[in-house]
């Protein structure tokens, strides 16, 4: 499943890597992942993260945030989100992601799902992109995604009925892509 990193993230991470002194877990989310993990087209200069173990997060964002000197020399930074709602029991389904690959950084990414409901409240251009990207590379599950987003994202909105909209029309965006429409 993993891919190897491409540059500029390579780079940057073994650099910020290099940085820390114990083990740190990143739970990461969003653009970085779709392009990175799933080798989709998708170009972004943050790796979103939702929750950081192990090292500070003023430390982390220090190291690697915005206008940080790992920012400024790679020109992609660490952005730590506070805003996206995720399932309740992401943490259960969380992927090691290039275990090997480093001293000290543990990249745990968001099952397939879940990273896409944790867009779901946004609903931009770009999201209902990347669900139909993920659709046709990882094999999305509708049914799944819809008992999920019951069961353990739908209390969390701040507009329920907003994005059980939005969630129907990604459900018909996956039916329409696999055939089942």
């Amino acid at each position: 499943m993993p891919n190897p990193l491409r540059e500029p993230w390579r780079a940057f991470l073994h650099d910020l890597d290099s940085l820390l002194t114990t083990t740190t877990d990143l739970h990461c989310l969003g653009g970085f992942v779709i392009g990175e993990l799933y080798d989709l087209t998708r170009v972004t200069a943050d790796l979103d993260v939702i929750s950081v173990r192990g090292t500070r997060m003023a430390m982390l964002q220090e190291l690697a945030g915005r206008n940080s000197d790992l920012h400024r020399r790679h020109r992609v930074y660490l952005d730590v989100v506070t805003v996206a709602i995720v399932p309740d029991h992401y943490e259960e389904r969380l992927t090691d992601w290039l275990p090997e690959e480093f001293q000290h950084l543990r990249l745990k990414v968001l099952e397939k799902h879940d990273l896409v409901l944790s867009k779901l409240s946004r609903n931009l251009d770009r999201d209902r992109e990347d669900v139909s990207r993920l659709c046709v590379s990882a094999g999305l599950d509708a049914r799944l995604l819809a008992r999920r987003y019951r069961s353990e994202l739908r209390y969390q909105s701040a507009r329920p009925e907003r994005d059980d909209l939005t969630l129907e029309l990604w459900l018909e965006i996956i039916n329409e892509i696999q055939g089942g429409a």
